[in-house]
């Protein structure tokens, strides 16, 4: 766990409910706001510290309550989550968990789980936090802390990548993984397990949380 103070980025998909994304909100030093987000979190019973986006979902009453803490970007070339991540890099904030990422929409949820791997390029203390897990994007070999039963999936997002684990209940071995589904629902043996593939491919990883 990093011992740097953690930012929460809070995005307007289904607001977290599992006691790990909870812990998350409740020990972050601040929470960004993606626009219509801020509803959520006020309703939950903490206010934002900073919302951002293009504010197409903050009503009139709340950008007059909170217009000393909104930062206003109008452009439509990327998401409202882009645009708080890069408020964020810009005030060098570099322990990041994302929560409401997923949920509500389909489309949001892929377009921001995709969006991890770009982030992260930047940011490698960065994950997506859900109730039930979390995801992490890598782009190098390495080796990754787990639990006896862990549930773990691997989807590469960049095509077609020759992958070998050590660790996994079904281990790989220079397995071409072409299709998302093709290494979900693995399992950890142990306290740790392993990826050799060619660095500069992004992989997203999903972990669930013990008793998930």
């Amino acid at each position: 766990m990093s011992t740097k103070e953690l930012t929460v980025i809070l995005a307007d998909g289904t607001f977290p409910a599992g006691r790990e994304a909870l812990e998350c909100l409740q020990k972050a030093a601040r929470v960004i706001c993606c626009d219509g987000a801020a509803r959520s979190l006020i309703s939950y019973g903490r206010e934002p510290d900073k919302i951002v986006g293009d504010l197409d979902s903050l009503s009139a009453e709340f950008k007059k309550r909170f217009a000393d803490r909104i930062e206003h970007i109008s452009e439509q070339e990327s998401n409202d989550l882009s645009k708080a991540f890069r408020y964020c890099c810009k005030n060098n904030f570099d322990n990041i968990v994302i929560l409401g990422a997923t949920g509500k929409r389909e489309d949001h949820t892929l377009g921001n789980l995709s969006l991890l791997s770009e982030y992260t390029l930047q940011v490698p203390d960065i994950s997506i936090v859900t109730d039930y897990g979390y995801f992490v994007a890598v782009n190098k070999s390495g080796t990754f802390e787990s639990f006896a039963g862990m549930q773990v999936s691997i989807i590469s997002l960049a095509g077609e990548v020759e992958i070998t684990s050590s660790g996994l209940k079904y281990p790989m071995k220079n397995f071409r993984l072409r299709r998302w589904y093709q290494a979900t629902l693995n399992e950890a043996l142990q306290d740790k397990f392993s990826l050799e593939f060619a660095d500069g491919t992004p992989l997203l990883i999903y972990r669930t949380f013990q008793g998930k």
